[in-house]
C-alpha cells in the first residue's frame, strides 16, 4: 500500500482556483477555529500586521492572503480539505458513499462504526466516480480520504482514481 499524502502536499497540488474556494471554505467554517487561529497568525506575521487587524478583513481578503502563503501547517492544510470538500464536493462524497452501500446525510457518513468496504467495492466506486466527476476532482478526495482513515481507505492510494494529474 502506498504511503497517502499529506495535506499540505494535497493543498499545494489543488488548483488555484480550488485552493481559493477551499481557503473561502476554511474562514467560513464553524468548527475551524482553532486552525483559523493558526492562519491569521501566520498571515499576520507574514504581513506585519497586528492580529487584530487580519481578523477583521473580508473572507475574501483572508482567503486571497492564505492562498499565497507559501507554506501552511498540516493542521491548517487538513483543515481546508475538509471545508472544501463538506462546501464544494458533496454530490461527489454522496455518489461515493452510495456506491459503496454507506448510509450517509448529503454525503457525511452518519454511522460512527462502518466496516471498510473491500478492495474490489472501492475498485468500482472509485471507477464510477472517475467517469462521472473531474479527474482533479476525484484524485484529491479519494487521497483526502486515504489520509483521513488509513485503515478503512488506504488501499485507494494505490488506485489510478487517486492519481492527481499534471497540470499543463
Amino acid at each position: 500500500m502506498s504511503e497517502p499524502s499529506l495535506p499540505s502536499a494535497l493543498w499545494k497540488q489543488m488548483s488555484a482556483d480550488h485552493r481559493l474556494q477551499a481557503a473561502e471554505a476554511f474562514w467560513q467554517d464553524p468548527n475551524g477555529a482553532n486552525e483559523q487561529g493558526e492562519a491569521l497568525a501566520t498571515i499576520a506575521t507574514r504581513l506585519k500586521f497586528r492580529p487584530k487587524s487580519v481578523i477583521g478583513l473580508p473572507v475574501a481578503r483572508k482567503a486571497q492572503y492564505l492562498v499565497a502563503l507559501p507554506f501552511v501547517s498540516e493542521l491548517v492544510a487538513a483543515r481546508l480539505l475538509v471545508a472544501y470538500h463538506i462546501i464544494h464536493q458533496r454530490p461527489m462524497m454522496a455518489a461515493f458513499l452510495d456506491h459503496l452501500g454507506i448510509t450517509h446525510e448529503d454525503g457525511l457518513i452518519e454511522d460512527e462504526e462502518v466496516t471498510p468496504p473491500g478492495d474490489p467495492k472501492l475498485a468500482a466506486a472509485a471507477k464510477a466516480l472517475a467517469a462521472s466527476f473531474p479527474a482533479e476532482d476525484v484524485a484529491l478526495y479519494l487521497s483526502t480520504l486515504t489520509w483521513q482513515d488509513p485503515d478503512a481507505w488506504g488501499s485507494l492510494a494505490d488506485m489510478p482514481e487517486s492519481r492527481i494529474p499534471a497540470r499543463t
